[in-house]
């Protein structure tokens, strides 16, 4: 390779430099070495390209262009990529809303499944094959028609409105439903035709997810779910994508409010086709299914047990009603007789304890009479002492129920001691104030 020398001279210095004067060295250079440079780079690359193959800018980038197009089809080469019809290459743009726009980018079988990064990716194919510069380049017609329907189908698809709206007047989307003889020729294919079917309408269901039509191992609950589903069936479906277009002119805004009315009307109409349409679907489908005939049929085989069963039930019924209202009438009557018993029973126990209450109330008054009423032997007890006395016991007997009476009663019995009587007397009061049921102050001797 040749080389080229260029000699420069260095810049003036300007006037009154005197920096040399009082210039200091802080460094030397080191060594200088001689070095091998390799050029490289894209940019040196595409020079090579075009010294070795002796192209022009021009001619290179046009080439190189052309190469990248077909490696990028090479690698989409996948589940976008379908043959291109010739019709449709000549469609004219004007009439965008009469084209597929899944076909126009490669998407026929994808079509409202369809992905927005597939949606992306084959919009690139399309591009990449049909960008007027590029088939200028390739010396192809410059007629940019088809382009500008690959622009409006992108436009389209990529806006949510509007392909919900184009997918709502898809009809190449649909499955034709079976015919009466093809779906009875087998069970399977009854369930393999008319399960396609439903699975396309689903799409426009408001309701998801949508019941699936099943096969003949399916439930009669799950049938029963289906086609209430289905005949109760809400469609998201709005056909405002066939619309007349509507002036955008303010000057006729009669004739913009009716062409609105007109599509107004013309989207319920077709609302109302689609609903019947759908409605006979289902009646052909439920008219054919082998299970609602089998449900029936069992339905029928079980009348006459399901009657028999009833009968035997209602005499079953009517001997057990029998039987309990003759056991309840007898244990009614032994009930009876036994609160009778009781009520006896408690009346005698009500009287002995009444007696027994009675009784410990004497052996109590007893107690403390026996003892000269807490006073020595030989000291005789004044009535004042005999009142305060018998009123502590008095107090003390209110103040206790009948078990606490009789255990009272017991511990008094056979004492004859002063003391004994006194202690057990004193114990008794103290627990009674204690517990809170007697006041120290109500008492005048016991418990003092």
């Amino acid at each position: 390779m040749a080389t080229a020398q260029i000699s420069l001279p260095l810049p003036v210095l300007p006037e009154g430099w005197s920096a040399h004067n009082d210039f200091k060295a802080i460094g030397t250079l080191t060594t200088p070495n001689q070095r091998n440079l390799e050029p490289v780079g894209p940019h040196f690359l595409a020079h090579a390209r075009r010294k070795r193959h002796k192209r022009t800018f021009s001619e290179d980038e046009r080439i190189q262009a052309q190469e990248n197009v077909k490696k990028v089809e090479d690698e989409e080469a996948d589940d976008i990529s379908e043959p291109e019809d010739p019709l449709m290459l000549g469609r004219d743009a004007k009439d965008w809303k009469g084209q597929d726009h899944y076909a126009v980018l490669g998407l026929s079988k994808h079509r409202y499944r369809a992905t927005d990064s597939q949606i992306k990716r084959a919009h690139r194919k399309k591009v990449l094959r049909h960008h007027p510069d590029k088939r200028a380049a390739t010396g192809s017609s410059e007629d940019d028609s088809f382009f500008k329907c690959i622009q409006k189908a992108f436009e389209v698809l990529t806006d949510p409105v509007k392909r919900r709206q184009f997918d709502s007047v898809d009809e190449n989307a649909n499955v034709d439903p079976p015919s009466k003889k093809a779906a009875s020729k087998s069970a399977s294919a009854f369930y393999k035709l008319w399960g396609p079917v439903f699975e396309s309408e689903a799409r426009f269901s408001k309701k998801q997810p949508v019941p699936k039509l099943g096969n003949d191992k399916s439930s009669k609950e799950e049938v029963e779910e289906f086609y209430n589903f289905w005949f109760a069936f809400e469609s998201w479906r709005s056909f405002e994508y066939q619309d007349e277009d509507v002036p955008d002119d303010n000057e006729n805004r009669d004739q913009k409010r009716h062409v609105e009315r007109k599509n107004n009307n013309a989207r319920k109409k077709r609302k109302t086709e689609d609903t019947a349409r759908l409605r006979q679907l289902v009646d052909d489908c439920l008219a054919g299914d082998e299970r609602i005939k089998k449900f029936k049929k069992e339905a029928r085989a079980g009348k006459d047990k399901k009657r028999l069963d009833r009968e035997a039930e209602e005499k079953r019924v009517a001997e057990e009603a029998k039987k309990a209202k003759e056991e309840k009438e007898k244990l009614l009557k032994e009930k009876e007789e036994a609160e009778k018993a009781e009520k006896a029973e408690g009346k005698k126990a009500k009287e002995a304890a009444k007696n027994a209450a009675k009784k410990n109330k004497r052996v109590l008054k007893g107690s403390v009479k026996d003892v000269n009423y807490l006073l020595p032997e030989g000291q005789e007890a004044s009535a004042k002492r005999i009142d305060e006395v018998l009123g502590d016991v008095e107090a003390v007997m209110a103040n206790i129920d009948n078990e606490e009476l009789a255990v009272l009663a017991g511990k008094l019995t056979g004492l004859k001691l002063v003391e004994d009587v006194d202690a057990v007397w004193n114990e008794e009061a103290k627990r009674l104030v204690g517990e809170g049921k007697l006041m120290t102050e109500e008492m005048k001797i016991l418990g003092s």
